[in-house]
């Protein structure tokens, strides 16, 4: 675990010290090296822990998301280039040195064995994201998004640590691998629910459920490129991936608590995709669209069956790399239009073709055609839904149908049709911004061969 983790820190002094002209191509290098590096922990094993320490640990449920974090470090900083290249040099180190400090907690979160050690790393990645909205935001309602931000996660993960607290105080340890040895004293209905309710309500804002998901727009839309990648790609993957952690300490799970959670994170699938149909701005279009994958995550982790945890896993890796990619085309085409509107920089494949290649490809992933891991992962979530309720088909089926709705309606109104007048020229797409799709869809293609890796479950 150290070979990766100290390296990624050490980009900190290396980015404060870099000569200018070296900057880039410093941090960029190394941070591919390390992701490299990182790829080992991917490979399959028998052992319930990989690379053990006292505190850390990895398994089947946390590797793929270690790896998707470090994976897409150096294409949050390949993204960010063009956006800071006007920048003077302290503000460019200031603005590195803030998003090389959210990957430590990331992968910390991810990794630990103990649970307050993760609800540490799962706050502290509020920090340097707030700092990363509110200070490099393009519009003035940054402020207001930043606020958001920093309420919803604060009020909802007070309650997760008093309830981590209280059970520390009945178990005496929350380490997972005890855990999963220990049982629970017995409690009181309303406690118990009370307790669970209190496990969820922050991952639930995180992910986020239908309802508490206010917050996840307004960021999204006022985030730099890098800021958008890290909080659809990783921050959204840490409130699916505490359900999934959480879910087995709540042994077994009321009907009271996990009826209203299903309900609401499906019918948020479905309205989050009605919403898109109707919405103007390409950034918040992305967001909403995140909204409506991760209801389908959220309901998987709560049916808490081997089936559904392994679409989860596998969808939230999918969504992770298609939706950061659909970011970074929408920022590619707000760098050359200086408009998120949907409606002003239409019909652009004739000026820029290999770019309408890229945005076929991420179109078509995110709306889940065969054979992408995306479509694996929701048929998988479906069965494991359907198996455990018909009626559930209802909303996923239309659910999935009004994606495919919203996703043809995005890459029509970007590509297709005849330019606007005011569209006369573009500057060309370079290699820069090639090589980052490059490196977000091969990921995706390669795991259409052995989606054993992302599963979630030892081979």
């Amino acid at each position: 675990m150290l070979k990766t983790i100290l390296p990624t820190i050490m980009l900190i002094p290396m980015t404060l010290l870099s000569p200018p002209k070296l900057l880039w191509t410093n941090i960029t290098t190394h941070s591919f090296l390390i992701a490299s590096l990182s790829l080992q922990w991917l490979i399959p094993t028998y052992l319930p822990l990989k690379a053990l320490a006292p505190w850390t640990g990895m398994d089947q449920i946390s590797s793929p998301l270690v790896v998707l974090s470090y994976w897409l470090l150096p294409l949050m900083l390949m993204a960010s280039q063009n956006h800071l290249q006007h920048e003077p040099p302290t503000r460019k180190r200031i603005f590195l040195t803030t998003l090389l400090a959210v990957q430590p907690p990331i992968i910390v979160a991810f990794s630990a064995t103990e649970m307050v050690l993760f609800y540490i790393a799962f706050e502290a990645t509020l920090i340097p994201t707030l700092i990363l909205i509110t200070r490099w935001g393009n519009q003035p309602e940054r402020l207001n998004a930043g606020i958001y931000l920093m309420f919803y996660t604060l009020i909802s993960s007070l309650p997760l640590l008093i309830a981590l607290l209280h059970l520390h105080a009945q178990i005496g340890t929350l380490h997972l691998t005890m855990l999963k040895l220990t049982h629970l004293p017995p409690i009181s209905h309303w406690s118990s629910t009370l307790l669970n309710l209190a496990l969820l309500l922050a991952f639930m804002v995180k992910a986020p459920l239908y309802g508490l998901h206010l917050w996840l727009p307004k960021a999204h839309v006022e985030a730099p490129i890098a800021g958008s990648m890290l909080l659809a790609a990783l921050l959204l993957k840490l409130g699916g991936y505490g359900i999934m952690r959480t879910t087995h300490l709540m042994n077994p799970l009321q009907d009271t608590l996990y009826y209203p959670f299903l309900t609401l994170a499906l019918w948020g699938a479905l309205m989050t995709s009605s919403i898109c149909l109707r919405q103007t701005d390409l950034k918040s279009l992305i967001a909403y669209s995140s909204v409506s994958h991760m209801g389908l995550v959220i309901a998987a982790g709560m049916i808490q069956t081997p089936w559904s945890f392994s679409g989860a896993m596998i969808l939230m890796i999918s969504h992770g790399l298609t939706s950061s990619m659909l970011f970074c085309l929408a920022n590619s085409n707000y760098e050359r239009t200086h408009s998120r509107i949907l409606l002003l920089p239409r019909g652009l494949q004739p000026l820029l073709p290999l770019m309408a290649t890229w945005w076929l490809l991420a179109n078509l992933t995110n709306m889940a055609l065969p054979p992408t891991p995306n479509l694996m992962a929701e048929l998988t979530i479906m069965t494991a839904l359907l198996n455990w309720s018909t009626p559930t088909m209802i909303l996923t089926g239309t659910a999935t149908l009004l994606t495919a709705l919203y996703t043809l309606f995005v890459l029509l109104t970007t590509q297709r049709g005849t330019p606007p007048s005011h569209i006369t020229s573009t500057p060309n797409s370079n290699t820069r911004e090639h090589l980052l799709m490059t490196l977000h869809i091969t990921p995706l293609l390669i795991l259409i061969l052995s989606p054993e890796l992302i599963s979630g479950m030892p081979t």
